[in-house]
């Protein structure tokens, strides 16, 4: 590629966030600092949109990287608001095709032949088309060594020049990241070179088709005794690091749900499978397909089986050039998370939620505790159109019981469960839509059930644990009672009331407010008198005194809140 057309995207890529920048500055920093806070507060759901969407129309019109990044930054709900997240949630089934000439060059000279000799037929038409590569039906020739066991295949190939287009779009990004990172708000808030770094170790690993067909293979073996998993088979003797093709197993989209009815197949049983698939492949496997949005899922139909004639059917998935892994620290914190919700324990969802490393420090445990319960006793067992129809004023008391809480926000989302939290969510939202009453619960609570009973009866170092930790803390009891003992009697001993200490602050705050007010009104009314006596200099002073008042009234309305 042009060296001149390189540096045109270059340029495109940075004129873009520059400007974006430099909007968010002028209405999040300085409007504010003019008194125009109320405007740029209520306006900013709108902008942000707009924002989105620019960058939308920018991902779709130069490919490549810009799309993995808004795919990447629609998963982040973290560090992004709602109105970003959402506009940008799509970008996946929007990527123009390639022209195909280019592309059969490239394929061309990774097989090291014409595709007319590696396969009889090949459609020049894409099938689909990904931000990475495109993907092509055909049909490979009988003497390929895989013939006799599949000979209808889908060819994914690389679009031209993405090594060089990855280089150049990195190169945008590392720039306006380091420019980011100054900004002392943001800094706090996020670190944007690590996650311009992880977004690129992706990319990379995605560019390597060998490595997807070694995934699609793993997937494959650990689902071999499941009847209603499918898993296309890799032909290797047409495939290279950009070139990959597997057995054609394209069959109907997981939501077109008019036809998956037309088949006769239950489309809550399908909610059910995918599920307990994913529950397999996260807490049994180690290891999970991480992309699984519609285009990537089919339900493919099979011939009758039964004395009945029941229509069968398997679920079927393709592209695993996004794959996570569950570490074993990872996965004992999501096996904790997923028997204190199936078993309603909020005290073991805490310990989870503390081995998963997504509490802050200093967060209050107990609190937190209490929250869990009150979500359990209330929400438990719901289905998703049953949790839609809850009263909004419902869930405003809960905000409001729970509020300190829900303001202070001890939670974070480390880098290795944000591939896992994007998949659940979007996992979540195909269930549903595959039936509107699909209960998560009653799928939940066997499977952790199951995991509590495999605990029981094979994990004796859990249970020696917990009593071990039982007994150093019954041994520790009598020590700390006679040091808690010895700090009351010397007057150290602070008793931390978070809600009362802020509501005493803020009583403080408006008894100093009213005071303030009271005396600028009586120094402006003593002004007043002396004025009309014909004492104007005296006047002057208690005028002047009074505005100070008002000053120092202003300045304690924007007094900050204590901290704990």
């Amino acid at each position: 590629m042009r060296s001149a057309r390189l540096r045109a995207r270059y340029w495109h890529i940075m004129s873009f966030f520059a400007a974006t920048a430099a909007s968010l500055i002028f209405w999040d920093a300085i409007l504010p600092r003019l008194g125009l806070r109320r405007m740029a507060r209520r306006t900013r759901p709108g902008r942000l949109r707009r924002i989105a969407a620019r960058f939308r129309a920018l991902a779709i019109h130069l490919g490549g990287v810009m799309i993995k990044v808004g795919q990447f930054l629609s998963a982040r709900l973290d560090i992004l608001p709602v109105e970003i997240t959402e506009e940008l949630a799509g970008l996946q089934d929007e990527v123009p095709a390639e022209d195909f000439e280019a592309v059969r060059r490239l394929a061309e000279r990774e097989l090291g032949a014409a595709l007319e000799e590696m396969f009889e037929h090949f459609e020049t038409e894409p099938l689909a088309a990904a931000s990475l590569g495109q993907v092509h039906r055909a049909r490979m020739r009988a003497d390929a060594p895989e013939a006799g066991e599949f000979r209808e295949v889908v060819v994914k190939i690389q679009r031209p020049f993405m090594d060089q287009l990855i280089e150049v779009d990195f190169s945008a990004l590392r720039r306006f990241g380091g420019w980011l990172q100054r900004y002392g708000p943001i800094r706090r808030r996020v670190d944007v070179p690590a996650l311009i770094e992880e977004l690129s170790e992706v990319v990379h690993r995605e560019m390597d088709y060998l490595r997807e067909g070694k995934n699609a293979e793993l997937f494959a073996r650990n689902f071999r005794n499941r009847r209603r998993v499918h898993v296309p088979r890799v032909a290797w003797s047409r495939t290279t690091r950009r070139v990959l093709t597997l057995e054609d197993v394209y069959a109907i989209k997981i939501t077109d749900y008019a036809q998956i009815a037309q088949a006769g197949i239950d489309r809550g049983a399908v909610a059910a499978v995918l599920l307990d698939t994913y529950l397999k492949q996260i807490f049994e496997d180690g290891f999970f397909h991480a992309d699984p949005h519609p285009g990537n899922l089919f339900v493919t139909p099979l011939p009758m089986e039964g004395k009945r004639k029941r229509p069968s059917w398997v679920l079927t998935f393709v592209d695993f050039g996004m794959a996570g892994s569950v570490p074993a620290e990872l996965n004992a914190g999501l096996r904790d998370l997923l028997i204190g919700v199936g078993t309603r324990d909020p005290s073991r969802v805490v310990r989870a939620y503390q081995k998963l490393g997504v509490l802050l420090p200093g967060a209050d445990l107990q609190r937190i505790e209490q929250a869990e319960a009150q979500l359990f006793d209330r929400f438990w067992g719901m289905s998703m159109s049953e949790l839609r129809r809850v009263h909004y004023a419902e869930v405003l008391q809960f905000a409001m019981q729970f509020r300190e809480l829900i303001y202070e926000m001890p939670f974070q989302v480390p880098h290795n469960l944000l591939l896992l939290v994007r998949t659940v969510a979007i996992l979540s939202g195909i269930c549903t839509g595959l039936d509107p009453d699909f209960n998560v619960w009653e799928h939940l609570a066997p499977y952790a059930k199951k995991l509590v009973a495999d605990e029981g009866l094979s994990n004796w170092e859990v249970w020696m644990n917990e009593i071990g930790s039982w007994v150093k803390e019954w041994v520790a009891l009598p020590t700390q009672v006679n040091r808690t003992l010895a700090r009351l009697e010397r007057g150290e001993l602070n008793v931390r009331m978070p809600q009362v200490s802020r509501q005493i602050y803020y009583l403080e705050r408006a008894i100093n407010r009213l005071s303030a007010a009271v005396l600028a009104a009586a120094l402006l009314f003593g002004g007043a008198m002396l004025y009309r006596s014909g004492e104007a200099l005296p006047a002057y002073l208690f005028w002047g005194l009074s505005a100070l008042s008002l000053l120092g009234m202003a300045f304690l309305s924007r007094g900050h809140t204590p901290r704990e």
